[in-house]
């Protein structure tokens, strides 16, 4: 044997060079056999499942539930890639990390499913929690992975679980980017989803090529796109990476101080448990704790947060606060409404709705969006982008809801139209604070964090 190759063999068995590609490809594992359906079963509806040349193929039947062809095994920290043909008038989906237990919903299968959505809406690739909280990541928070899925032809999926990262692409497209832990392992399966009684049946979905990694795993490099957080105040390494900082810590006041005070309120705010907290008081303005601000000013920036309301609640954010006007109440800046809009007054007050959920307080209404808003007492993902060129948009869990721009005319009509009008340049601060408003109501805010452009 000659001497180079004495040394690969050498440097390969004390593990000191990198596996070749071909080694590389024998860590995938084919989860269909091309054959037949070992190592799956069906749970929920009777959708037919059948292998068929090489495919799994789904058909639908009429008046069933949620159908899903599951692995017999569980995984958890794995890389999968298969690719699908489906019928474009269908909806369907990949179940990732899921589980079925009788103690939830008599066995329903719930958990992560990556989405096959032929619609106009297209939201192939993102991620829905299926029977449990909804869309994680609507395409709507990233316009370019909405264009990689394509109709009436087979298209490759790919999807990555690594620690509590779980990231998708569509035919080499990102197209979501999740952190969560609420799930760790679960099966993965095929849907097919219900359809009702009077619907015509026989719609197929096919998959083939089911392929996963689950040993030495790589993660992709960061892709850029957006990034749902779902872990408490943490910051992921691709947030890190495009710039984005914990505006609050999680766990002290640093960085904040009361609005018109000199160091953060002694009262009327908690810090426990991740959270920070307005305290219950007498349902006014500013009248306990009072509004907490940034000691820092910004101008151009992306600004994630979450909260969530109480029942009847009433809250805010507002940005390019100057502390300058030395008014009594909350102090001045454009808002992001925080407002339990069936319960509290303030929701039918103002002109079409001015001052409900995610509207521009007092100037412009939102746009509503079903299921877009989680229930009273669960928590909601807010954004403010503020862009370079002054204009401004609002999303509401991965929905855009809202945009306009400062100093247009259209804005400038809504000022002099509003409870502002006589404040002089409203909004047109070159920089401000960002405030977090105490209005007399339990609210909470926690995973505050900003980019700035």
């Amino acid at each position: 044997m000659k001497r180079k190759q004495l040394l690969i063999l050498a440097a390969l068995l004390l593990g000191t060079v990198p596996l070749s590609t071909q080694a590389q490809k024998q860590k995938w594992q084919n989860l269909f056999n091309g054959k037949d359906l070992t190592g799956w079963k069906q749970l929920n509806g009777q959708a037919k499942y059948e292998a068929v040349n090489g495919e799994i193929v789904g058909t639908t039947v009429s008046d069933q539930p949620n159908s899903f062809l599951t692995t017999e095994k569980n995984y958890g920290d794995f890389i999968l890639e298969l690719e699908l043909w489906v019928d474009p008038s269908m909806n369907s989906g990949v179940q990732i990390r899921s589980e079925s237990k009788a103690d939830y919903s008599n066995g329903r299968v719930h958990g992560y499913q990556v989405e096959i959505d032929p619609s106009d809406r297209q939201f192939s690739g993102g991620i829905y929690d299926e029977s449990r909280r909804g869309w994680l990541y609507p395409l709507d928070i990233n316009p370019t992975g909405k264009t990689a899925f394509k109709n009436n032809q087979w298209n490759k999926y790919r999807v990555e679980c690594i620690g509590n990262s779980i990231r998708t692409w569509v035919n080499g497209i990102p197209t979501a980017n999740v952190v969560d832990a609420l799930t760790p392992s679960g099966f993965i399966a095929l849907q097919v989803h219900s359809i009702g009684k009077n619907d015509q049946p026989g719609k197929q979905i096919r998959w083939r090529n089911i392929r996963i990694q689950t040993e030495n795993l790589k993660p992709s490099k960061n892709d850029g796109i957006f990034v749902v957080n779902l872990v408490p105040n943490n910051l992921s390494s691709q947030e890190k990476a495009e710039g984005y900082a914990l505006l609050w810590d999680g766990k002290s006041s640093k960085g904040w101080k009361g609005a018109y005070k000199p160091a953060f309120p002694e009262s009327g705010w908690l810090i426990k448990d991740g959270e920070l907290s307005v305290q219950k008081s007498n349902g006014g303005e500013s009248t306990n704790g009072g509004d907490i601000v940034t000691e820092k000013q910004y101008s151009a920036f992306e600004l994630k947060f979450d909260f969530k309301l109480t029942e009847g609640a009433n809250s805010g954010i507002k940005y390019f606060v100057t502390l300058t006007e030395g008014n009594k109440g909350s102090a001045i800046g454009p808002e992001y409404q925080i407002l339990d809009d069936a319960r509290h007054p303030d929701a039918k007050l103002g002109k079409d709705g001015n001052r409900t959920l995610g509207s521009l307080y007092d100037l412009m209404t939102s746009k509503k969006i079903p299921n877009a808003q989680k229930k009273i007492g669960e928590w909601n993902r807010g954004l403010i982008r503020v862009y370079p060129d002054n204009k401004i948009e609002y999303w509401l869990n991965g929905y855009k809801i809202l945009e306009y721009t400062r100093g247009s005319a259209e804005f400038l009509a809504l000022v002099a139209d509003s409870k502002y009008k006589n404040w002089k340049d409203f909004g047109m601060a070159p920089k401000g604070h960002i405030l977090i408003q105490d209005h007399g109501d339990q609210v909470s805010f926690r995973s505050i964090k900003l980019k700035q452009l």
